[in-house]
């Protein structure tokens, strides 16, 4: 795995996470709509609470998986920090913090670190080169 795979990890963990969160929204809003049948009609006592009930099932599970991955990012990132914390120069440092721990685009990190886009590619290619060290040890 590349300094730069490696490095990338939270990012797509954590858009996944979102992905999943849009989808317990969306879950909960069809429950919302889920009603219960209150008529004299015969029909199949409970099947509305069925629905609801698969549908709250789904719920829990889908919260269950989100909380697995958010725990999963927290030590990804607790773990990439302590690898980042490693390298010795405190600009490449924070460049790497600024894009991997903060998922900050090339050009906010620019402006925060008050240099043009080009000079940040190039520090970004001597601070993979730390990391890639890294992990080849």
């Amino acid at each position: 795995m590349t300094a730069k795979e490696y490095l990338g990890q939270a990012f797509f963990l954590d858009r996944r996470i979102e992905s999943k969160l849009e989808q317990l929204s969306s879950l909960k809003l069809l429950a919302t709509k889920t009603t219960a049948r209150y008529d004299d009609m015969p029909g199949s006592p409970g099947r509305n609470t069925d629905g609801f009930e698969r549908t709250m099932v789904k719920i829990i599970a889908l919260s269950q998986e989100i909380n697995d991955e958010i725990d999963r990012l927290v030590d990804l990132k607790t773990e990439m920090t302590h690898r980042i914390n490693q390298v010795e120069d405190a600009e490449l440092c924070t460049l790497l913090e600024l894009r991997y721990l903060c998922f900050k685009s090339w050009e906010d990190i620019a402006v925060d670190m008050h240099y043009t886009e080009r000079y940040i590619h190039l520090l970004h290619s001597k601070a993979l080169c730390c990391i890639e060290k890294m992990l080849a040890h």
